[in-house]
C-alpha cells in the first residue's frame, strides 16, 4: 500500500481564503485525483489501496517532517 497525501487547493493561499477542491497526491507531488472534500478524497484513497495521509495543521505541510502529517 502506498501513502498519498490529502491536500486542500489552492496551495499556499492565504489564511480564511476559501478552499477550492482537495487533491491526493503521491510522495512525488503527482495529483492522482481531484475531489470537493476531504472526506471524499480520503474515501477514494483507501478505496484504491493506499494509505491517505492528511496535515495536522493546514499550513505545515512539509512531507519530509513526518509529525506535519496523521493517517486519516
Amino acid at each position: 500500500m502506498a501513502v498519498v497525501y490529502v491536500e486542500a487547493r489552492p496551495k499556499g493561499r492565504p489564511e480564511g481564503s476559501p478552499i477550492t477542491d482537495y487533491v491526493v497526491e503521491e510522495h512525488a507531488d503527482k495529483v492522482l485525483a481531484t475531489f470537493k472534500t476531504q472526506h471524499e478524497a480520503i474515501a477514494w484513497a483507501k478505496s484504491n489501496g493506499h494509505v491517505p495521509h492528511v496535515a495536522r495543521v493546514r499550513h505545515l505541510n512539509d512531507r519530509k517532517q513526518a509529525d506535519h502529517w496523521r493517517k486519516a
